[in-house]
């Protein structure tokens, strides 16, 4: 069955417009930056603490969706040996942000970014998180370098990470990203997140762990009015959200390593859930034999056909409980696991 976009156009596109106004108004969230955080912002946007380590002459790429310029993580993959090497940079907003200064504050308080249909509510000022911060191409800016290498298999092998300048070269949305990789026309570094990707991918297999790729719900807006559609993930999503996955374990297991650290977990879904799920994909005429596994299942499901769609927005139950645990002295927290990641 075709896809028809639904367009809001009119007196209804009015009256969402106003609605969205209404939401941005609520309690819990936030308005306009205090000007003290502002000024704040401007003075550190002119003079960041910069780290001493150069690391400009790596050609980092980004990858975003279209028309982003808050862009907070960069990377560059080449062959090494028989293995592969990652860099993988971060914004560095402590190069920005002074504990306890007013900035600071105001972050603890936002929390996260908020994204509406016809904008966002920034967790910085975007002199920070649009300019001076971001890592938008041919600028200079101070960022957490992670340099990770790789096995002929995938597998983490040395991990490496440190404060650094970095430049990045080149801005991709995720389309433009897979274009070129699939004819052929993309720079090694960019034609190697497939082959990254895909290694990162079996190992996650391996581990069963479980990546969703339900589709996202966007809105946008055109012609006056807001165009409602679903959109089934890129599989140059996927590999790149390999890339900062493996970053994220290689993070964790410095932490655990060192005794110290703030840990994302996830407690494995209690029996009845999965039940429940297996009611829905009978419901929806998806055949999963008991012999098959949860994970297996989502796996083997196509985000683009309607029905599949469907059972994989219903999976998101499963990852109930998802949060952050902090630790000390050595002392794991419980749960320290993360069921999606398996690790």
């Amino acid at each position: 069955m075709p896809r028809r976009p639904l367009h809001v156009t009119g007196a209804v596109e009015a009256a969402l417009r106003a609605a969205l106004r209404e939401v941005r108004g609520m309690p819990g969230v936030p308005g306009p930056f205090p000007a003290e955080v502002l000024a704040e912002a401007e003075d550190a946007a002119r003079a960041p603490r910069l780290p001493a380590s150069d690391a400009t002459d790596v050609p980092f790429l980004t990858i975003d969706p279209p028309g982003s310029t808050d862009l907070d993580q960069a990377m560059h993959l080449a062959r090494r040996g028989h293995g592969f090497r990652v860099h993988y940079a971060i914004a560095d907003v402590a190069a920005f942000v002074a504990p306890g200064g007013a900035l600071d504050a105001e972050a603890h308080r936002r929390v996260q970014t908020l994204y509406f249909p016809d904008g966002r509510v920034p967790l910085h000022p975007p002199v920070l998180s649009e300019g001076a911060a971001s890592l938008l191409p041919g600028r200079t800016v101070p960022a957490l370098l992670w340099r990770i290498d790789l096995d002929a298999d995938g597998r983490t092998v040395a991990t490496d990470v440190g404060r650094a300048l970095v430049r990045s070269r080149a801005r991709l949305d995720y389309a433009g990203a897979q274009r070129q990789i699939d004819t052929g026309t993309a720079e090694k570094s960019l034609a190697l997140l497939r082959d990254i990707g895909r290694l990162r991918e079996a190992l996650e297999v391996e581990r069963g762990g479980i990546s969703l790729n339900v589709p996202e719900q966007e809105i946008h807006e055109r012609g006056g009015g807001f165009v409602p559609a679903y959109r089934a993930p890129l599989p140059a999503e996927g590999w790149n959200a390999q890339i900062s996955l493996l970053t994220g374990m290689a993070a964790a297991d410095i932490m655990v390593a060192s005794g110290t650290g703030i840990l994302r977990t996830l407690p494995t879904a209690p029996d009845g859930a999965v039940s429940r799920l297996r009611r829905s994909a009978a419901a929806l005429r998806i055949e999963w034999p008991h012999h098959v596994s949860y994970a297996a299942l989502v796996r083997s499901l196509d985000p683009g056909e309607p029905r599949h769609a469907a059972f994989l927005q219903e999976c998101t139950t499963l990852l109930r409980g998802a949060g952050y645990s902090a630790f000390t002295g050595g002392e794991l927290p419980s749960p320290s696991v993360h069921a999606a990641v398996a690790h």
